[in-house]
C-alpha cells in the first residue's frame, strides 16, 4: 500500500527526530563532556524505541501503525523530559537516588568509579535562554510527536 504524502512525512519525522536528538545527546556527551544523569538516560530509551519502530514502518506493514507507535515513544520521552526539567527547576522533588556512575572502560572497576564524575539530576548541565537540555527535549519531542500524530490523522481524513 502506498502512503499518502502526510503519512510519508510523518514516517520521516518519526525516524529523523529521535535520531537527531540522540545524535545531539551523544555529541554533547562525548564532544563537550556533558555526562548524562539517570533521568537523561530515561529520556533516551524511548527515542531508541522510536528509531526502531520508525525503521519498522519502512519495512513492515502497516506503516501507519509503526509510525504511530514511534510518535507515542517520542511523546513519552518528552513527558520524561518535562519531569526532569521540573526537577531541575525545583518545581517538584526528584528521585533521591538520581546519579549515574559510568565507568570509562579502563578495566579496573574501582578506578573507573573513582574517576567518573557524579552527575546530579537536579542541576542542569547546560542551559540556553534558561531552558535546560531536558526542557528542550520536552519541547522538541512533544511538538514532533504531536505533529506526527496530526499528520497521521490528516492522512486518515483524506
Amino acid at each position: 500500500m502506498t502512503l499518502s504524502p502526510p503519512a510519508r512525512l510523518a514516517r520521516i519525522l518519526a525516524l529523523a527526530v529521535p535520531a537527531l536528538l540522540l545524535g545531539g545527546a551523544y555529541l554533547s556527551q562525548y564532544g563537550f563532556g556533558l555526562y548524562p544523569c539517570e533521568m537523561c538516560w530515561w529520556q533516551r530509551w524511548p527515542h531508541f524505541a522510536a528509531v526502531g519502530l520508525a525503521l519498522l514502518a519502512y519495512v513492515s506493514p502497516p506503516a501507519r501503525f509503526w509510525t504511530a507507535l514511534a510518535a507515542l515513544a517520542i511523546v513519552t520521552s518528552g513527558a520524561i523530559g518535562l519531569f526532569h526539567a521540573g526537577v531541575e527547576y525545583g518545581w517538584w522533588p526528584g528521585i533521591t537516588s538520581c546519579a549515574l556512575v559510568a565507568g570509562n572502560g579502563s578495566g579496573n572497576a574501582l578506578e573507573d568509579i573513582m574517576n567518573t564524575p557524579l552527575v546530579r539530576c537536579d542541576q542542569p548541565a547546560w542551559t540556553l535562554f534558561g531552558i535546560s537540555l531536558a526542557g528542550y527535549n520536552f519541547l522538541v519531542s512533544s511538538a514532533a510527536g504531536l505533529a506526527i500524530g496530526r499528520l497521521l490523522m490528516k492522512d486518515r481524513r483524506a
